[in-house]
């Protein structure tokens, strides 16, 4: 090794140039030659392993290799050879120099971890990548979990860097050293702890998944998960903005997932409409034999007139006021009407809670919910099947001589 580490040496002597001359020039002209060479080694087997694994990957079926190959795996371990050849070269070029042999040397060691970190991280990704490529793991937090194994590797790589920089003791007594430290360790990470915990929580109880639709006020969230990882949760809302929301948040906070909406076999429609009640009054014959003309409910006027009749009649109840006895009332029809006509369309599931109903009155009228369950979930479909059924429950109202409540315009008073 000497020998050849003062190979130019006393060629820079038969020239007349000082020792000390002679030795700086043989060093540089050394370190130039190697990394020259380190450089074309470091070219050819990148290039070679690169056109190994793209053939490789082209005759397989899996999907795995072309993921290391997208997560440059096969260009990080090309760096290898070229890294050792360097950690050898060493000695040879700095022979005379203890002390840069020594810098250099280190230099070198750290680089090695520096690269060991970079293959586990492409490792890693290309993991994360494959897994969510699978069915059944596709909608869990995998970021999370990898992000986790990550910060592991740093933390060793950081304690075998400092074990090189320091040059005695144990990796074992740099993490004990650590210890030493845990308070401001644990301040420093704080978020990553509590995200690590919130994501374990938020997996073994299935609370959030990738593709969930969930609703988060507090953060001014409402649209799909498309990320979660480590410290956040990505949310893309309807206007396509991004709302990063804490990890933690999820476990520590209240907020709505749609994902039941989204299994179940519809969704709910609850709304109602405010109906006067100077407007409601009992149907007298002549009202019931108008409202018979409306189709959906002329059988059930015909049955209920009939059983009301031979009631009235069997307990001899004097009909001179309408109060008296059974009656229908106008809005009790109109009612009926919003159940069958609900039970007959068509985007509604009759297999599913289905109903109008009178809510408590109100100052502002008698409220008249209609609760039912849409077919279609999808949101745009949704709104407009809600929107039509209001607009033809808002538009037969009158037909009833119902009267729907609305605050007093300047028109009012016209």
């Amino acid at each position: 090794m000497t020998q050849y580490g003062h190979f130019f040496y006393d060629y820079f002597r038969d020239l007349g140039l000082t020792r000390l001359s002679a030795k700086y020039l043989n060093m540089l002209v050394l370190l130039i030659l190697t990394i020259v060479v380190i450089l074309i080694v470091d070219l050819v087997v990148r290039k070679v392993l690169r056109l190994i694994s793209a053939r490789i990957a082209a005759k397989t079926k899996s999907n795995f290799d072309d993921l290391l190959i997208s997560n440059r795996v096969p260009r990080n371990v090309a760096h290898i050879p070229a890294l050792y050849l360097a950690i050898t070269s060493i000695p040879l070029v700095f022979n005379d120099f203890k002390n840069l042999h020594l810098f250099f040397e280190k230099t070198m060691e750290i680089a090695g971890i520096i690269l060991g970190l970079w293959i586990v991280r492409s490792l890693l990704n290309t993991i994360k990548n494959y897994f969510k490529t699978l069915p059944r793991l596709k909608d869990k937090p995998i970021d999370s979990y990898i992000q986790v194994f990550m910060i592991f590797a740093w933390v060793l790589g950081a304690g075998l860097a400092l074990t090189v920089i320091i040059g005695k003791g144990s990796l074992w007594q740099v993490l004990t050293g650590f210890g030493a430290a845990s308070a401001v360790i644990l301040l420093i990470f704080k978020d990553t702890i509590l995200g690590f915990v919130a994501s374990m929580q938020v997996s073994i109880n299935d609370m959030v998944r990738i593709g969930d639709w969930i609703t988060f006020e507090k953060f001014g969230a409402d649209g799909d998960v498309t990320e979660i990882n480590l410290a956040t949760v990505k949310v893309q809302n309807w206007d396509n903005t991004i709302t990063t929301i804490p990890t933690y948040a999820l476990i520590s906070d209240s907020f709505k997932n749609w994902r039941g909406m989204t299994n179940s076999d519809g969704r709910r429609i609850k709304r109602h409409m405010l109906i006067k009640q100077t407007s409601i009054k009992y149907l007298n014959d002549d009202d019931i034999e108008r409202l018979k003309q409306i189709e959906i409910i002329s059988v059930y006027l015909n049955t209920m007139q009939d059983k009301i009749n031979n009631f009235n009649t069997s307990h001899g109840v004097d009909k001179s006021l309408l109060i008296n006895g059974r009656n229908l009332t106008n809005v009790g029809v109109f009612r009926k009407f919003i159940q069958t006509y609900l039970e007959q369309h068509s985007a509604i599931n009759n297999d599913m809670l289905l109903m109008a109903r009178q809510l408590q009155p109100t100052s502002q009228g008698v409220p008249l919910e209609i609760y039912c369950f849409s077919k279609d979930k999808r949101w745009e479909n949704y709104e407009y099947v809600m929107s039509d059924l209001f607009d033809h429950f808002l538009a037969a109202a009158p037909y009833f001589d119902l009267e729907l409540f609305e605050l007093p315009s300047s028109s009012t008073f016209e």
